[in-house]
């Protein structure tokens, strides 16, 4: 699965509860884009989420 290479975010699981209680299983995926980023004045494709990208811990290139 797809994993921030900034922060490490990715995948979180728990559990659909029903009215009547009944529980299945849940998967909640980050919103992880693959961007072109600067990295030491060159560009590189990464996997970042978008809250480093609005945060501005990478730079986009």
């Amino acid at each position: 699965m797809a994993k921030c290479e900034i922060c490490g975010k990715g995948v979180h699981f728990g559990n659909n509860v029903s009215h009547s209680h009944r529980r299945s299983n849940k998967i909640w995926h980050a919103n992880i884009q693959r961007v072109s980023v600067l990295v030491g004045g060159a560009k590189k494709k990464m996997n970042v989420c978008t809250s480093c990208l609005r945060s501005g811990k990478v730079e986009r290139g």
